[in-house]
């Protein structure tokens, strides 16, 4: 899952430095990820692992490290595995 959403964010992040460089707890506002970008990245987890994410899960938080991410995506299929 880490390689797939690091893959994405530097696919459409639009980050001013190297995705590989970015430790997996770290901001991504702060390396430079736009509310835009985060919109575009959002769109593009959605698709890459058949996911909708619910409005409750639609907050910076949500996309603030690639961590927050991974647990967010891991919440939304647990979710939908136990539905």
């Amino acid at each position: 899952m880490n390689e797939t959403i690091r893959e994405l964010l530097t696919r459409v992040g639009g980050l001013p430095v190297a995705v590989s460089e970015l430790e997996n707890g770290g901001d991504l506002y702060a390396a430079g990820l736009s509310s835009f970008a985060s919109v575009q990245l959002m769109l593009a987890i959605e698709e890459a692992f058949d996911i909708e994410f619910p409005d409750n899960l639609l907050n910076r938080k949500s996309f603030a490290s690639i961590s927050a991410i991974e647990e967010t995506v891991s919440r939304i299929l647990k979710a939908r595995e136990a539905a």
